[in-house]
This record gives structure tokens, C-alpha cells and sequence, in this order.
């Protein structure tokens, strides 16, 4: 359904959810205070208790404090424990309530178990009036507000169809910024931004936090399929239950970050499948089962099993929810993400050894539900000889046991999940990986449903990718060694030959030499036959001591050092380089400290030293890192403070707690970090963007590692990058093997385009775009079109520009280099693409591109311009446009003008090449370089020696600023001066009246002019105060955009 109106989308999404769960009374266009009393009167009808309100409603006092410690609270975050915390207390001041005067009385006020049941109440408003924060603000007229018990969790912006849903979100972030969602109005939590084709949703950042577009989210189906259409979210989303339960099971206030979150679409079917799964489990019958979650790594696998535990823990469906980790740094790093996510009445318990973990497991109180604690704990816990814990286990394997195992596909494996499983035989098993565990790649003959039962929701890396919560890959294999020489030497080796004369001369060495010499006889990578047996490739012969050659290492070290600025994008992001062994990481933490002394290098391995052979080596190696990494960063750790120097070096790349703000001072950053197999799971940096791999992975092991780069930044990080080195057509054949079974085999947007695609998209959505103008009858792409829609399909194909070319900078596009000459590994061989358009093509259309965004609509107009803008495509620097071009051409013009003889022809084509490079300026600037073209051909203005167009478009700008200045000053009867000055300061709506400079050139305004003025332009008498606003809101408009006639 197509809507040419917002009012009627409005009235339509109305009538929808009112069959949904909604009341079908309306609250139309109330104010604050109308909801306030709205509120009360729901309070009232829940709390007529004689403990309570008995039958004496709430007074407007009453009321005001409560309002009052809504203000105190402030945050969302603060606010979801206000409103999830069941009451409010009130101090009764109603002199009818005579047992109660004068006394506190608690009011329930919202209870998250009563879902469409008990005193649960949910009303539509439509249209609330939001007061202007300040006299020269006007009211404001929201779209539609859903009030639970009275209380407004849900606002909602809504566009006509064609509009796009960011003009939506985008007046969202402007009311907030206004000051808006403050008082009853900041008990909001989530906000949905509509059109009839798209919806997002995403918690209130609140009045200390920032709207960031990554975590605006589109609700999706079971199967991760988005939903868009309106009718589908008004009964999926916005529906009853569905949106209580969004309020009070699917926000997290967490702590750490300092803002309210809201669960994406995946999380909630995963975490509502457990909490399930438990509620229906015969905890006796011997045959429970759990089950296990795949959800990509990077997609918030915490916070979904923290409110997996959290919901099965509330509705008491189990006595313990104890979240498993393999690791003890990953245990203290997943109890502080639970302890942040948990609500103030709830405790998250710590198991410091086996003996606290043995007393919580066995108390009885309900704060010790919830225990984080590491496996290894766990399986201490089995019944020893002399039977020391048989009675507690007894006791503990009584209760309603339920294990959510993170990182389910490596810490699983192994004698300690079989302990516990042993130990404790009624309990269940969840787990949590990015990476199951499947047949193909089984560790002790056991996949994921063998150990843990069915899969419970999947949400794989390519619906991550599709999604936008995580970024896809750029993998590129790097040859060391040419394919030739090394199939080569492996066909001499096996034709028992030292040269090829020596192989030629003999016939049966031939024979095996050519069979090695012959791709289609023996691949480089080996495979599995038909009859399911190995069939060897040539890497596959090669020993492994081909990649410890100081040739092979020294060119890995080469490739760095060549792409490192380019991948860095000049040191701003981090890289990761993994290494096979602990001999080779040393080796090469020493060549790329005399090859690129600049870097700032560290190295991480296991630092225990035992008796074999190396310890020398490792332990030299290890006191050479850490003193290094102490003289650079003057700390003071030593091989026995390993763990702290392991902490420190982790939070110092993934700039985290200490190091939050340390790309302030990059010297303090970790450039490169050199590893074997640390760090490859489980750490998370949106920092990092690179991984360099001089060694052999296989399934998860390549996928956990791939997402260390994967993390979202912004425009500067489209994807992760990886190169590897190593035996690269098997490890290529291992990465394609991983990519099936992962993405669900669906590896569709899982490795990002390459540099002459993207080139060649680049080139054709250029074509695109000046057809687009060439069509509207827009030469050179001097202006803008005037049809509106052709600005919107302006503004899509232009954003998509910036796309390729962003991807394609990663990749080595710069603007010096015309031709590029990229190499294609599918059909080995070079694809050459010649750039269409140059940077000062791209620079025009960055002006016109930021000239879509020059007039602001009006939010609550029907006619939004439908751009889409983006707002850091706005920012392009577009100054920088050579002018030289322009300024050639000007002086070519000029010479043929005054040159005697010159035919008229000869004129016109200077002059329309001249008129040609004008499309590097603004409209504006284009106006007065007009100006003065027809200024010069009426001989009103002779060209002075060494003054360029560029000077004379200057100087005639300045002069009509000037002008407009004076004119403005004249006609409000002004001090012309302080104007001037305040014009020259280039401010903005924020700073425009510090110092009072705006109060003070107020002061100076004749108000029988600005009457006089304002009364003609409208039509209209105007009472002192209305004038006094429109001369403030006229002056601020004129400072801030530079000036404009009146």
C-alpha cells in the first residue's frame, strides 16, 4: 500500500495496532501535563488498595514527585530500573487520605510478568505536543506515542512512502537535540523510525549519549529475514506481548558502556529458545536436553546468554544458571559484561576457586543464582577419592542445574565437559559458539547436537555481513615462492633428479616429471577423491622447513612493510600478525625490528618455559619483548608479571579502560602484534582491520581468526583484510572449505569485491550519474537538477560512488594513476581498468552532492525532500578543486576578446569551456563569476594584470556580503559593526550566544523597523513578543548561513 500522506500512514498504522494488543480510545494531541494526569489515573485504578491509594487519587504534588524523580534519574539508562522495578514510592499530601497523610506509600507501577494480563494497560497517543525548551523554540507535534501503564516506553516518527526512513530518524535525533525527551517524555526507551516500505528501531541514547546509525536495527523473522512492510512490524514488533516484552525482558541498561541497549531480532529468538527450552524441560526424566546457538562472532553472543540466564533465572524455572567459560581472563572479562548487564536488584556471583564455587552452587539464596565461573572450576568439582565431595555433590545435583557454555566449540572438547556432565546428570547444557563444531571438522568423533543437543537458532557470519553488525573479508593469498619454481622443485624431487636435463635425459624420469609439471595431473592443493581418499597437491610435498627459509620470511616481511601504510591507513587502525611457532614469532619480532624500526611491534605467546628444547631461545626472546615493551611504554612487567603485561599490551589494542582515548596520542599505540595462537579468539577491536598469517588454519579456527578484523568502524574500515603466506592454494582451498560450512552455505557478501571490480563500478555508476544530469538537461554537472526526484536518485547513486571508492582505496586506488593493472586469480591472468573520471570530476560531484543537504525542510512537513543524505559525504572538502583549469581558461577567453581579428566563433567555444569549468564551484560562486563575465562584455569591468577568475569571484562575493550585510543593518535598524563581526566568526547554532554577542546585537535592533518589516512580509499585526521571536530566530538563520537578501 502506497501512502501520499503521512497523516494517512499515521491513521492506517492506527488502526492496525489497535487490533493488536492496543486500546482503541485514542489520546489525541495531548500535552505533557495531560499524560501526567493520564498516568495518574492509571495509578490510581492499580494501586486502590487500602495499603495503597485506598479510593483517594493522586494529587498533582504527588504526581510532581514523581515526575521529579524521573528527573533525577535522567538517563534511559537509570530510567529502565525505574520502570522495570515494579514501584515508586509517593508521599501522600492528599488531606482526603487521613491514614496515610503525610506518610511514603508504595505504587506499583509496572510489573514485565503481567504481559496483556493483571492491571496491564496500553494506550496509542497521537500527535503528543512537546513544549519548546526555550522561548524561541516553538512547540513541537511528535507522531504517535505507546504509553504501557501510562508510561511513554515507545516513540515513533513516521514518513509517507518514497521518503526515505532516515528523514525519520533524523527528526528523532533533532527533537532530542532540542530537549525534547526530557521529563515524562525521557522515560522513553525505544524509538522506531517508519516509513511504509522500512522500519528501524533502537534505544534512546539519551540526553548524555550519541545517535550512532550501527546500532539502528531492522526486526527480522525466525530465519533472520528482514521485515520491513508496515502491516508486518505493527503485528510483529509493535504488537502485545511482543513490545512488553521488549521493554521488560529485551533492554539491557548496561553499566560498562553507560547506555541502554536493545536486543536485535536474532538475540531475542535465541534467548527466548532457551528460556524455553528450560520452562518445558521433566527435569527427571532423564532424557533433557539443551541445545546450542550459532551466532556469529561479533553479533553480542554475551548479552544474549546473559539474558538467557537472566530469564530463566526470573521466572524460576531453574536453582542455577551457571555461564561456563574456557578461559580465566575470558571469565572476568564475560562476569564484568554480566555484572554491567544486570538490573540493581540482581547479583552476578564470582567463583574465586572451587571451594566458593562449591558454597554458591549449594546456597539456597536467590542473589546466588546467577555464577559465571570458568570450566576448569567446574570439573574440579567431581567426586575424588575418599569421596571429600560426595556430599556436596549430592546436595547440588538435586537442584535445577542449567549450564550456558560460552565459546561452546573449543571449550567443550576435551575430559571436562564429560566431568561435569557425569557429575551433574540432570542438568542441561546450552552452548554458544560462532563456530560449531559439525561433522566435517568433529573434535573426539563428538559434533555440536552430540554434545549439547539440537541447534536452537542460527544467525551466521554471511546474515552478520547482510545485516551490517559485522564486515565481511578481503582475503588475498601472497606467494612467496613462484608457482612454477616450486612445482618444479617438487617434480625433481620426485624424478629423483638435481636438474631438468638430468629429468629429460632418462625416460622414466620424464615421465614423472612432466606427470608433476602438469596442473591438471597434480593440482597445488590436495583434495579428497571420489573413493574418499587424499589425493596429494604439490604444497602438500613440500616439507615444512620450505617456510623457515630466510627467503620466504624475509619476503612476508617485505609484503607488510609494502602495504602497511595503505591498510594502516597511515597507523590509524592496528594489525595482528600469527605466526606457526614461538621460534618463528621471536624471529620475526626481530627482522621487523630492524626492517621497520618505526613500527611499534609486541609479541605474545605462552610464556611458560619447561625443560625441552628452546627454553634458552624462548626465554631470551621473552625477556627481549617485555623489556622492549617497558622501555617504549614505561611500564615495569617481567616474565613472571606475564598476565599483566598480556592485559595491558590487549587493552592498549583494543583501546579499552585505560586506553579508551589513545589514538590521542598515537605514540602510546600498538601498531603490530605478532602472535601463535593467542589473541586469534575471543579478542575483540574495531581497531584492528588487518591479520597477516604466516600459518595452516582450518574451519572455525579461520573463521575465529578472519574476526578479529571484522569488527564495524565506520567509512575508513569497509572490511577486514587478510593475507596469508603459507602454503597459500591449500590454504586458499581451507578458507573456501570454512566459508561454506559457516555461512549457513550461503556465502553470499562474506568476501568483499576485489580492486578492478570495484574500479569498474566505480567507472559505471559515474556513467550512471551523468546521464542522470546529461537527461535533466544539466551540462557538466553545473547545478543541480530541478526535479526533485531526480536529486534522490542523485543522492543514492552518489552515496554508492563512495562506496566502491572506499572499498577501493583499502585496495590501492588512488587519484595520481589513471590505468590499473589488477591481477585476477580465478582465470590467472591481468584485468586492466582505465578510470573514467578524475578527481576533479568527483570533487563537483561532492559540491553538488553537499548542495542536496544547503536547505533544510521543515520535519513536519508532508513534502520532505526524499535525499537520503549521508552526513559525512556532506563534509567533503570540495576547496580543494584545482582552479588552475579555470582560471587557463579565463585567460584564454580574455585573450581572444581583446585580440584584433578574432572570429565571434573562436569567442563562443573559449567562452563555453570557460562556462564548463564553472561546474567546480558553488551555485553561488557561479552566479558572480556570471556577474563579472557579463560585467567585462559591457565593458563595466577591465581585467587587471595578475588578478585570476578565482580573485574577481572572491572580491564580487565580498562586495554583495557587504552589500547584503548593510542592507540587512538598514532595514533592522541595527549596529552594522557588531554584525560584521559576529559574521566574520563563522558560528553555529550551539556557539552563536556565547558571551552573550547575540543578546547584546539584539539589544541594538529597532523594534518599530523589525515591526514594520515582519508586518509587511506576513500580512499581518504582530504583538512586541512574537516580533522579538521571529528577529531572534531571522538573525540566527542569517548569522549561520552566511547571510541572504531581505
Amino acid at each position: 500500500m502506497t501512502f501520499q500522506k503521512e497523516s494517512d500512514f499515521e491513521e492506517a498504522l492506527i488502526t492496525i495496532l489497535t487490533t493488536k494488543g492496543w486500546e482503541s480510545t485514542i489520546l489525541k494531541y495531548p500535552t505533557e501535563q495531560d499524560l501526567i494526569r493520564n498516568w495518574a489515573n492509571i495509578l490510581f485504578d492499580n494501586n486502590r488498595g487500602i495499603d495503597r491509594l485506598g479510593d483517594y487519587p493522586l494529587t498533582d504534588g504527588e504526581m510532581q514527585q514523581i515526575v521529579e524523580q524521573i528527573r533525577e534519574l535522567r538517563t534511559p539508562l537509570k530510567l529502565n530500573g525505574f520502570i522495570n522495578g515494579k514501584t515508586v514510592s509517593v508521599k501522600r499530601d492528599n488531606p482526603d487520605d487521613k491514614a496515610h497523610f503525610g506518610k511514603e506509600v508504595s505504587l506499583k507501577i509496572y510489573d514485565r510478568m503481567e504481559i496483556a494480563a493483571g492491571q496491564s494497560r496500553y494506550q496509542i497517543v497521537q500527535q503528543p505536543i512537546f513544549p519548546g525548551k526555550s522561548k524561541m523554540l516553538n512547540d513541537r507535534r511528535g507522531d504517535l506515542m505507546l504509553l504501557i501503564n501510562g508510561m511513554p516506553v515507545f516513540h515513533l516518527e513516521l514518513k509517507r512512502s518514497g521518503v526515505p526512513v532516515s528523514q525519520a530518524y533524523n527528526q528523532i535525533e533533532k527533537y532530542a537535540h532540542e530537549g525534547v525527551f526530557t521529563g515524562l517524555f525521557s522515560l522513553v526507551q525505544i524509538f522506531v523510525a517508519m516509513n511504509p516500505e522500512e522500519t528501524v528501531y533502537f534505544a534512546n541514547p539519551g540526553p548524555d549519549g550519541k545517535f550512532n546509525t550501527d546500532y539502528y536495527f531492522h526486526w527480522a523473522d525466525f530465519n533472520n529475514e528482514p521485515i520491513n512492510d508496515w502491516k508486518e512490524i505493527a503485528s510483529k514488533l509493535l504488537s502485545i506481548p511482543m513490545a512488553h516484552q521488549l521493554i521488560g525482558f529485551y533492554t539491557v541498561a548496561d553499566d560498562a558502556d553507560g547506555v541502554l541497549k536493545v536486543m536485535r531480532s536474532y538475540q531475542y529468538y535465541a534467548a527466548s529458545a532457551i528460556s524455553d527450552v528450560v520452562s518445558k524441560t521433566k527435569w527427571d526424566s532423564g532424557k533433557q536436553r539443551g541445545g546450542y546457538i550459532w551466532h556469529t562472532t561479533g553479533s553480542g553472543k554475551t548479552m544474549t546468554s546473559f539474558k538467557s540466564a537472566q530469564l530463566i533465572a526470573n521466572s524460576n524455572d531453574a536453582d542455577k544458571v551457571v555461564f561456563l567459560t574456557d578461559r580465566i581472563e575470558l571469565g572476568t572479562q564475560s562476569l564484568k559484561e554480566y555484572r554491567a548487564f544486570a538490573d540493581e536488584n540482581e547479583t552476578v556471583q564470582a567463583t574465586e576457586n572451587t571451594y566458593v564455587l562449591i558454597s554458591k552452587l549449594k546456597s539456597i539464596a536467590t542473589a546466588d543464582t546467577l555464577i559465571v565461573t570458568s570450566i576448569q572450576k567446574m570439573s574440579n568439582i567431581r567426586d575424588e577419592e575418599g569421596g571429600k565431595n560426595a556430599r556436596d555433590i549430592e546436595l547440588i545435583g538435586k537442584k535445577r542445574l542449567v549450564f550456558i557454555v560460552d565459546e561452546a566449540h573449543r571449550s567443550t572438547f576435551g575430559d571436562m565437559l564429560a566431568i561435569i556432565k557425569e557429575t551433574f546428570p540432570r542438568a542441561i547444557f546450552f552452548g554458544f559458539t560462532g563456530t560449531p563444531v559439525f561433522e566435517e571438522n568433529a573434535k573426539k568423533n563428538n559434533a555440536q547436537t552430540d554434545v549439547f543437543g539440537n541447534e536452537l537458532h542460527r544467525y551466521s557470519i554471511a546474515d552478520g555481513i547482510r545485516d551490517k553488525n559485522v564486515l565481511g573479508f578481503d582475503p588475498y593469498k601472497v606467494l612467496t615462492f613462484r608457482d612454477k619454481d616450486v612445482r618444479q622443485a617438487v617434480a625433481l624431487e620426485k624424478a629423483k633428479a638435481n636438474t631438468v636435463a638430468d629429468a629429460l635425459n632418462d625416460p622414466a624420469k620424464a615421465a614423472v616429471y612432466y606427470k608433476y609439471m602438469d596442473n591438471t595431473q597434480v593440482k597445488m592443493y590436495g583434495e579428497l577423491g571420489p573413493d574418499g581418499k587424499w589425493i596429494k597437491g604439490i604444497e602438500d610435498y613440500l616439507p615444512n622447513t620450505q617456510y623457515l627459509t630466510a627467503e620466504h620470511k624475509q619476503t612476508v616481511i617485505e609484503d607488510i612493510k609494502e602495504n602497511w601504510l595503505t591498510l594502516s591507513h597511515n597507523g590509524k587502525f592496528h594489525a595482528i600478525f600469527a605466526t606457526s611457532s614461538i621460534p618463528e614469532a621471536i624471529e620475526y619480532y626481530r627482522m621487523m625490528k630492524i626492517t621497520m624500526p618505526e613500527l611499534k611491534t609486541s609479541c605474545l605467546f605462552d610464556p611458560n618455559i619447561d625443560n625441552n628444547g628452546g627454553a634458552i631461545y624462548k626465554e631470551d626472546g621473552l625477556v627481549e619483548i617485555i623489556g622492549d615493551y617497558n622501555k617504549r611504554y614505561g611500564q615495569d612487567f617481567t616474565i613472571h608479571t606475564h598476565a599483566r603485561f598480556k592485559k595491558d599490551l590487549s587493552l592498549r589494542l583494543a583501546h579499552k579502560e585505560q586506553y579508551k582515548r589513545i589514538e590521542r596520542t598515537p605514540d602510546q599505540q600498538l601498531d603490530l602484534l605478532i602472535v601463535v595462537d593467542q589473541m586469534l579468539t575471543g579478542f575483540d577491536s574495531k581497531w584492528v582491520n588487518t591479520l597477516y598469517m604466516d600459518k595452516m588454519l582450518e574451519y572455525e579456527n579461520i573463521i575465529q581468526a578472519f574476526s578479529r578484523t571484522n569488527r564495524l568502524f565506520g567509512p575508513d574500515k569497509p572490511f577486514g583484510v587478510i593475507r596469508y603466506y603459507r602454503k597459500p592454494h591449500t590454504m586458499e582451498q581451507n578458507v573456501l572449505k570454512a566459508v561454506k560450512l559457516y555461512s549457513g552455505d550461503r556465502p553470499i557478501g562474506l568476501f568483499v569485491d576485489r580492486l578492478a571490480h570495484n574500479l569498474e563500478k566505480m567507472n559505471e555508476v559515474y556513467g550512471d550519474i551523468a546521464e542522470l544530469f546529461t537527461s535533466a538537461g544539466v551540462p557538466d554537472f553545473e547545478k543541480l537538477p530541478q526535479d526533485r526526484s531526480v536529486c534522490a536518485k542523485f543522492a543514492k547513486l552518489f552515496r554508492e560512488l563512495n562506496d566502491y571508492m572506499e572499498a577501493a582505496r583499502v585496495q590501492g586506488f588512488t587519484w595520481n594513476q589513471s590505468v590499473y593493472h589488477c591481477p585476477d586469480d580465478a582465470a590467472d591472468e591481468t584485468i586492466d581498468v582505465e578510470m573514467l573520471f578524475d578527481e576533479s570530476a568527483y570533487l563537483i560531484l561532492a559540491q553538488r552532492y553537499k548542495e542536496l543537504s544547503a536547505e533544510p525542510s521543515d520535519p513536519s512537513d508532508d513534502d520532505d525532500a526524499p535525499y537520503d543524505l549521508v552526513g559525512y559525504l556532506t563534509e567533503i572538502d570540495t576547496g580543494v578543486i584545482d582552479s588552475n583549469y579555470m582560471n587557463s581558461r579565463f585567460d584564454k577567453y580574455l585573450k581572444l576578446l581583446n585580440q584584433a581579428g578574432a572570429s565571434g566563433e573562436s569567442i563562443e567555444q573559449a567562452k563555453a569551456e570557460l562556462h564548463k569549468s564553472f561546474a567546480s564551484l558553488t551555485q553561488e560562486e557561479q552566479k558572480f563569476a556570471n556577474i563579472f563575465l557579463h560585467d567585462i562584455e559591457r565593458g563595466d569591468a577591465t581585467p587587471e594584470p595578475g588578478k585570476t577568475l578565482r580573485d574577481y569571484i572572491t572580491e564580487y562575493q565580498c562586495r554583495a556580503k557587504n552589500d547584503q550585510i548593510h542592507r540587512f543593518a538598514v532595514v533592522f535598524g541595527l549596529d552594522e559593526e557588531k554584525l560584521r563581526n559576529m559574521m566574520g566568526l563563522g558560528l553555529t547554532k550551539t556557539n552563536i550566544n556565547e558571551f552573550g554577542r547575540l543578546d547584546e546585537l539584539k539589544k541594538s535592533v529597532d523594534k518599530a523597523k523589525a515591526k514594520a518589516y515582519f508586518e509587511k512580509k506576513e500580512g499581518v499585526k504582530l504583538i512586541p513578543p512574537k516580533v522579538n521571536q521571529k528577529v531572534d530566530s531571522l538573525l540566527r538563520e542569517f548569522i549561520v548561513t552566511g547571510g541572504f537578501e531581505v
